[in-house]
């Protein structure tokens, strides 16, 4: 059974998103692995994907590097899927600065 979402952007979220890992290489992102995930994920068929989802690494991530890793994969989906940004955090107030980011 798939259950049908109306986001309050008006975006139809429905179907399988993949909280997406987060690759890194010498402490930074990698970016051309994180484009290839997403890449990858499109064409076999996903309906969404999650950046800074619930993969583990998104708790000992800067928010730069959040806001990074929100940003290549906006840009590398390019519309084809929508994308739900992982924002929360322990603290009420960093949660919402994410969301606002984000």
């Amino acid at each position: 059974m798939t259950r049908t979402v109306d986001s309050p952007t008006g975006t139809h979220l429905a179907g399988a998103f993949t909280a997406l890992i987060t690759p890194f290489s010498n402490d930074t992102i990698d970016e051309p692995a994180l484009r290839s995930l997403v890449d990858f994920q499109i064409s076999a068929g996903i309906h969404g994907l999650v950046p800074c989802g619930t993969t583990g690494e998104t708790a000992t991530m800067t928010a730069d590097e959040q806001d990074r890793v929100i940003a290549i994969m906006v840009d590398q989906t390019a519309g084809r899927v929508p994308i739900v940004a992982g924002t929360g955090t322990n603290s009420t107030r960093a949660t919402i600065a994410r969301t606002r980011r984000a």
